[in-house]
């Protein structure tokens, strides 16, 4: 085989290979860098290996049937909101194989909380959000986003959360 051959040989099997599937490894793992005084990561790395699901943006399920519809009473308090939206998030998470741990990523949007003078209860959704991502949970916290919103599509909804996990 002449030298020119040879060289073309040789890149062949180069873009061949290169065109190959990645497969998951151990040497590929979710790099999670926590903060310090705050139960959540500051970044979240997510190698090209792992699978990724979205959950949709979930809304708590009624908390008082008796309460007048469109209420806020009707869903409860900013702490029984979020912790419905986690419970069914867990159970999202769980019919796709995956756990809260293997939460990266987080967006919660909070309404203002009448009983707060309309300012968002962030310590409701903490105490909720903490039964999940506490001490035992410290190195698997996900990286997250909390912003009050004007309204959402539910009536009486306070809060509104949507992850992306990986494993």
């Amino acid at each position: 085989m002449n030298s020119f051959a040879r060289t073309l040989a040789q890149r062949v099997i180069v873009v061949a290979m290169a065109a190959l599937p990645v497969a998951a490894s151990a040497a590929d793992p979710i790099v999670r860098r926590p903060l310090a005084d705050f139960p959540i990561s500051s970044s979240v790395s997510v190698p090209a290996s792992a699978r990724i699901v979205f959950v949709s943006g979930t809304l708590p399920d009624v908390a008082k049937p008796d309460a007048p519809a469109g209420s806020f009473e009707r869903l409860g308090d900013t702490e029984t909101q979020a912790a419905s939206v986690l419970g069914k998030i867990e159970k999202e998470l769980a019919a796709s194989g995956l756990a809260m741990a293997d939460v990266v990523k987080m967006n919660v949007f909070m309404v203002g909380d009448p009983a707060q003078g309309g300012s968002m209860d962030f310590g409701g959704l903490m105490k909720a959000y903490s039964r999940h991502f506490g001490e035992a949970s410290q190195g698997s916290l996900p990286a997250r986003t909390t912003v009050q919103v004007v309204a959402l599509p539910l009536p009486g909804a306070l809060v509104e959360i949507e992850v992306v996990a990986a494993r």
